[in-house]
C-alpha cells in the first residue's frame, strides 16, 4: 500500500498536483479523450463567461460544481464532452468600475482622460481580473478545454458581432429610430428594460389642476414633468369626461405654456385615481403610445443631465428634485392642489450606477422583436424554411415545442410571460468599452448617408457611429461564435446545438431569451436543448451575501481551508435547481470530514486486501448473477444493493436530480459501507474461513471501485488521488491511469 494511506488525507498537497496530471493528459480537449468518447455523442456546454470585473464568488462556484459534474459523468459515459470557457467583457459594469476608480485616485472623468486612454485603462484591469478568474476556476476543479477558451470581445468574436449586425440589418430587423429609451443620467447611457433595480421609496401623490379653470383634475407624484404634458387622457365611455373629448386648453403652468387635448383613451382605467392622466409623451413610454395613437407632439422637458430643459417656465435650468419642490410650491400658491397622499412607488434605478432611470426620446439603434423576417434556415419545431416569422414567434416556438427544456420547468411560464411583454431591444449604449456599432456615416442633414458593413467603407469622410453595443448582442451570440461561427467550422458542425445551458435563474431573460432570440434568427436552431438554473447561494441564514451584512464566504478561503471537493459538494447537497440554497463554513468543514471519510474507508479496504488481486470481470459477473458459488450470500446481497443504487444514481444523474445523488452516495459511503460493512468485515477477514475471506475482499474492492467512479464527478480530487493507487485502472494506455475517463458503472 502506497505510504500516503497512512497520512490524513490532505487537499492543499494534493488539488494542484492532480488539477495538472488532467490538464497534461490532455482529457480537458475532446479531440484527445480516448477513443470510445471520440466515437461517442457530443456533449457540450459553454460555461456562462463571468464578468471581467473581479473575482468569483459562491454563485460563481455553485455554477462551476455543478456544470463540471455534468461534464465528468458524460465524459465517463463515453460522450465527446467539450466544456468551452471564456469571460465576458460586461461593457457598462466593467467600465464604471474602472471609472469610478479613475476619480477616486486621480479626480478625472472619463472625458478628461479621452477614449484611447480609458480603453487602455480598461483593457489592463480587465486583463488582471481575468487572470485572476481563471486561476479560481482551476481552482474548482472545472475539466474545462482552455485550448477554446474566448473572450466576448476578442477579436473573433467581434467579427462574429460585426456579422451578426450586418445580417439582421439587412433582414430588417435592426433600425435606428426616436423612442422612449431607459436613459441612467449618471452613467450617461442607455440601458436595457432588464438591467433596471427597482427600489421601494415612500413618495408624495399631488392630485392638482393645471388652472383654476381646468375641468379635470390630474394626479402625478413627478409634478415637475407636467411642464411637458401636451394632453389629459381619459376613457372614452366616462360619463364625468365625454363633454370634453376632442377640446383644447391652453393653460400657464408654473411659466410654461402648454395646449392640452383632452383625448378618449380605452387604456385609462376610469376607477383609478381621477380617471384622467396626464400625458408626457417624451418621459414615459406608456404616455408615449398614447401620443402616438392621437397624433399627439413630444416635447422634451428633461435633458440627459437630469435638467429641466430651457422653455419649462419657472423650473428651466434646475435638476429635477429642485424643480419638483419648485413646482409645488407653485401649485400651493396658486391654490391648485386638491390632495396630497404618501405612497409607497418603486423607483427605477441603474443596476451598475444606482442613478434614477429618466424615460427620454433618444436617438438609437433597437432590435424589432414583432417584426416579420424571411427565415431562410430552420431546424426549429413548428417553424418551416421560407417561413415569415418574428423573434418573438421563434423565442416562444423553441420552449413550446420542446426543443428547449427548462428545469425546473416553473420556469417556462415566466419566460412566456417576459416574451409577451417583450418590447423592441435598444442595443446602442453611450459607452466607449465594448463593441463598436458597425455603422459609418458621411454628410449631416438629408444628404447624410449611410453605411452598415462588416468591415469599414472605402473612400474619406466615413465617420463611425460613436456608440457601442449592449453586453448582451454579444454574450447573445455565445454558444456559436465560440465555435467558430460566421465561419462554418467543424466545431460548429458538431457541437451546435450545445446539450445544457446551466446557469443562474436571475439572468433568464438577460441572457437565455436572449441567446435564444440571437441563435433562432442567425442559425434558425436553438442554443441549447436543455437549460439547467440554478439559484442563488445565500448565507446560514438565508440572507443574501454582502458586504454591509459581513457575510460573504469566498470559496478561495473555503478551498485552502478544507478543499475543492468539499467547497463544490456543500454547494450541491440539499438544493434542488432553481432553488436558492443556504451555505455556512460548518457545512463546507462537515464535507471536509466526508473527504476524510473516502479517504479512511480507502486504507482501509486497500491495506485489507494487500496481495489480494481484484478480479473486476468476476466481480461484474456476480453483479448480474448473485447465485455464482464464489460469493457467500451476505456478499450477494450487498452487490445487488450496490448495484440498485449504481442504478439509482444513473437514473438521477441523467434527470440532473445531482442534490438526490450526492446525498445517496454520501449516505451509502458513510453510513452502510464504512459504519456497517466494513465494521462486520472485520471478523470475516481475520477468520479462518478462507472464501468468506475472499469473497468480502472482492466485493469491498468492487464497492470502492465504484463509489469512487460514482463520486468523482462531485468530488473528483480526492477520487483520482485514491484511484492511482488502488489498483483498478483498466486500460492505461488508453486512460493514462485516471479516473476521469474510466467507464460509469453499469
Amino acid at each position: 500500500m502506497n505510504q500516503k494511506f497512512l497520512k490524513p488525507y490532505d487537499p492543499v498537497a494534493t488539488e494542484d498536483r492532480i488539477y495538472k496530471l488532467w490538464e497534461e493528459s490532455g482529457f480537458f480537449n475532446p479531440d484527445a479523450l480516448p477513443t470510445r468518447n471520440k466515437k461517442g455523442e457530443p456533449y457540450t456546454i459553454v460555461l456562462p463567461p463571468p464578468n471581467v470585473t473581479g473575482t468569483l464568488h459562491m454563485g460563481h462556484a455553485a455554477m462551476l460544481a455543478i456544470e463540471d459534474i455534468m461534464i465528468r459523468y458524460q465524459r465517463m459515459r463515453g460522450m465527446r464532452t467539450l466544456w468551452l470557457p471564456g469571460t465576458d467583457h460586461a461593457a457598462i459594469a466593467t467600465q464604471s468600475k474602472v471609472e469610478k476608480e479613475i476619480e477616486k485616485k486621480e479626480g478625472k472623468r472619463r472625458h478628461d482622460l479621452g477614449r484611447e486612454e480609458l480603453l487602455k485603462r480598461v483593457n489592463a484591469f480587465a486583463q488582471e481580473s481575468h487572470d485572476t478568474i481563471v486561476n479560481q476556476v482551476r481552482k474548482m476543479g472545472a475539466s474545462i478545454d482552455w485550448s477554446r477558451e474566448a473572450f466576448t470581445l476578442d477579436n473573433k468574436r467581434n467579427f462574429a458581432v460585426r456579422t451578426a449586425f450586418k445580417t439582421m440589418y439587412d433582414l430588417g430587423l435592426i433600425y435606428r429610430g426616436h423612442r422612449i429609451v431607459n436613459w441612467d443620467p449618471k452613467g450617461q447611457t442607455t440601458i436595457s428594460d432588464d438591467e433596471i433595480v427597482y427600489e421601494e421609496r415612500t413618495a408624495k401623490l399631488y392630485t392638482f389642476r393645471y388652472a383654476k379653470d381646468f375641468p379635470i383634475p390630474i394626479a402625478t407624484t413627478r409634478p415637475e414633468t407636467k411642464v411637458g404634458d401636451v394632453a389629459v387622457a381619459v376613457h372614452p365611455e366616462d360619463a364625468r369626461y365625454t363633454k370634453y373629448i376632442g377640446q383644447v386648453f391652453k393653460v400657464n403652468f408654473a411659466g410654461a405654456a402648454l395646449e392640452i387635448t383632452i383625448v378618449g383613451d380605452e387604456a385609462v382605467d376610469p376607477a383609478f385615481g381621477t380617471g384622467a392622466v396626464g400625458v408626457t409623451p417624451a418621459h414615459s413610454l406608456t404616455d408615449a403610445e398614447i401620443a402616438a395613437r392621437h397624433s399627439l407632439p413630444t416635447v422634451q422637458v428633461i435633458d440627459e443631465f437630469a435638467k429641466m430643459m430651457p422653455g419649462t417656465g419657472i423650473v428651466a435650468g434646475l435638476k429635477v428634485l429642485p424643480a419638483r419642490d419648485t413646482v409645488i410650491t407653485w401649485l400651493e400658491e396658486n391654490s391648485l392642489i386638491e390632495k396630497t397622499e404618501d405612497i409607497t412607488q418603486n423607483i427605477a434605478t441603474a443596476e451598475r450606477t444606482g442613478g434614477v432611470i429618466e424615460p427620454l426620446p433618444k436617438l438609437q439603434w433597437f432590435i424589432a422583436v414583432n417584426k416579420p423576417f424571411l427565415l431562410t434556415h430552420s431546424a426549429i419545431p413548428g417553424v418551416q424554411s421560407g417561413d415569415q416569422v418574428t423573434l418573438k414567434e421563434l423565442m416562444r416556438k423553441s420552449v413550446d415545442t420542446g426543443a428547449i427544456k427548462i428545469i425546473p420547468d416553473r420556469f417556462e411560464k415566466i419566460y412566456f410571460h417576459w416574451i409577451d411583454n417583450l418590447r423592441d431591444w435598444c442595443i446602442s449604449r453611450q459607452i466607449w468599452y465594448g463593441h463598436r456599432i458597425p455603422v459609418w456615416y458621411k454628410g449631416v442633414g438629408s444628404a447624410q448617408e449611410i453605411y452598415v458593413g462588416v468591415e469599414a467603407p472605402q473612400g474619406e469622410g466615413w465617420l463611425q457611429d460613436e456608440d457601442t453595443l449592449d453586453t448582451w448582442f454579444s454574450s447573445g451570440l455565445w454558444t456559436f461564435s465560440t465555435l467558430g461561427w460566421p465561419e462554418k467550422t467543424s466545431d460548429l458542425k458538431t457541437f451546435h446545438p450545445t446539450s445544457v445551458l446551466e446557469t443562474g435563474y436571475d439572468i433568464l431573460f438577460f441572457w437565455v431569451a436572449r441567446m435564444v432570440l440571437m441563435t433562432g434568427c442567425l442559425l434558425g436552431e436553438v442554443p441549447f436543448k436543455t437549460v439547467y438554473l440554478h439559484g442563488l447561494v445565500r448565507d446560514g441564514k438565508g440572507r443574501k451575501m454582502s458586504k454591509s451584512l459581513d457575510n460573504i464566504i469566498d470559496p478561495l478561503d473555503m478551498i485552502k481551508k478544507y478543499g475543492a471537493d468539499a467547497t463544490r459538494l456543500s454547494l450541491i447537497i440539499g438544493t434542488g435547481p432553481g432553488n436558492d440554497m443556504k451555505l455556512s463554513e460548518d457545512k463546507v468543514k462537515g464535507y471536509k470530514n466526508f473527504s476524510n471519510k473516502i479517504w479512511n474507508i480507502a486504507r482501509f479496504i486497500i491495506s485489507t486486501a494487500e496481495g489480494e488481486r481484484y478480479n473486476a470481470p468476476v466481480a461484474q459477473q456476480v453483479a448480474y448473477d448473485p447465485s455464482f458459488t464464489s460469493w457467500t450470500s451476505a456478499d450477494a446481497a450487498h452487490m445487488r444493493r450496490l448495484q440498485e443504487l449504481t442504478a439509482e444514481v444513473s437514473k438521477e444523474m441523467d434527470e440532473y436530480k445531482f442534490y438526490l445523488v450526492g446525498e445517496k452516495i454520501y449516505h451509502y459511503a458513510w453510513h452502510e459501507l464504512a459504519d456497517k460493512i466494513l465494521e462486520e468485515s472485520k471478523p470475516l477477514i481475520t477468520g479462518n474461513d478462507v472464501p468468506a475471506m475472499v469473497s468480502r475482499i472482492q466485493f469491498l474492492l468492487q464497492a470502492l471501485s465504484t463509489i469512487l467512479k460514482l463520486l468523482h464527478p462531485f468530488m473528483p480530487y480526492v477520487t483520482e488521488e485514491i484511484w492511482a493507487d488502488a489498483g483498478f485502472a483498466t486500460d492505461t494506455k488508453e486512460t493514462k491511469g485516471l479516473l476521469m475517463v474510466e467507464e460509469w458503472p453499469e
